[in-house]
């Protein structure tokens, strides 16, 4: 709290879970260090949030040619965050298919008590492993129900039921490709929140510049999990910033628990010499939210747009045509090539 208005009486509680560490990882490159890790974790803690996520940016074991290198090891990472933090939850991404339960018991001797299992929404059944042996690790599970913009409200509801009885903690709402305006945030969260008896979450990206605003409607619907990261700082045009929600929050009314003044002083000193760009909302990311693609894909298009001399736009409207998925990272190669042949078709004179 801020300190203007530090009444809690009657204030809904809306916990913020910090991604600059995991998410934030993709605008770097995934090039913290342990040592950044622990310096930012040590912020983020003194100013009150409770849960930190950190990692690789795609998640455990996602460290790879194809995903890219990290500085460090997801063992090394916990490590550093469980030293420097006092009293916060250390958190991991868990992404079926890519992490393997060795990784995540790794994760639970470096010190993490929190595990986040993301699926894509329309499947929760690969979940149901991971989830039901963190449970029996007596961890916190939380779930990711990703490219939820992808479902109606009704669907998602039978996916959500799938995670809550598997035995997850929160079930979120997941804005992959920050594609939500606040109307579909707010159905999503709500028919959750009427449906299961877990609690539910939501993760913004700010593709289309909603990421506050979705939040914040998710909130006022039900949700008492919100995911942030300081500057913003995530995959395409980042996340909802932790900083700001917890100004936003407090001005509508809710109960976050955490400092302001210390999240500010962490995003400015610490995070903000850390970042290679600014996090905006470029050609590409606006494209990525409209397009309804995975954020991850943000760099991957841009690299290959450069590399076939096509604009990014075209080839990710045309993956959006396709559905593509997180995951699929290698069609944009494809897609590209093939966006290439039919110009150079186009181009190319006739021969007799």
């Amino acid at each position: 709290m801020s300190g203007t208005e530090n009444s809690t009486v009657n204030k809904p509680r809306v916990t913020l879970v910090d991604t600059t560490l995991r998410d934030g990882m993709s605008s770097v490159s995934h090039q913290f260090t342990p040592a950044n890790v622990a310096d930012i974790t040590a912020g983020l803690d003194r100013a009150g949030v409770s849960t930190i996520e950190v990692a690789h940016g795609i998640g455990l074991g996602a460290s790879s040619i194809q995903y890219g290198f990290a500085a460090a090891s997801d063992p090394e990472y916990v490590r550093a965050a469980v030293e420097a933090a006092d009293s916060a939850d250390i958190a991991v991404l868990y992404v079926p298919g890519i992490a393997t339960l060795p990784e995540l018991q790794k994760a639970v001797d470096a010190g993490i008590s929190t595990v986040r299992v993301a699926v894509h929404c329309t499947e929760a059944d690969c979940a149901e492993q991971p989830v039901e042996w963190a449970k029996n690790a007596g961890l916190t599970v939380m779930t990711f129900l990703m490219m939820s913009h992808k479902l109606g409200a009704e669907a998602l509801v039978e996916q959500a039921a799938k995670l809550d009885s598997y035995g997850a903690d929160v079930v979120y709402v997941v804005d992959s490709a920050g594609a939500m305006v606040p109307s579909q945030a707010a159905g999503r969260v709500r028919a959750l929140c009427q449906a299961i008896s877990a609690e539910v979450g939501f993760h913004a990206h700010n593709n289309l510049g909603l990421g506050i605003a979705n939040a914040l409607a998710a909130a006022e619907n039900g949700a008492t999990f919100i995911d942030g990261s300081l500057r913003g700082l995530g995959a395409s045009a980042g996340n909802a910033q932790t900083e700001v929600l917890a100004a936003a929050f407090e001005r509508a009314g809710f109960d976050t628990g955490v400092d302001l003044f210390p999240l500010i002083d962490t995003a400015e000193r610490i995070v903000a010499p850390l970042m290679t760009e600014p996090q905006i909302v470029d050609e590409t990311a606006l494209i990525l939210g409209y397009a309804g693609v995975y954020s991850t894909f943000f760099h991957p298009t841009k690299r290959a747009a450069k590399k076939f001399g096509l604009p990014t736009r075209d080839i990710l409207l045309e993956l959006g045509r396709r559905g593509v998925i997180g995951g699929q990272e290698d069609m944009i190669i494809d897609v590209a090539n093939e966006l290439a042949g039919r110009t150079a078709g186009v181009r190319a004179p006739a021969t007799v």
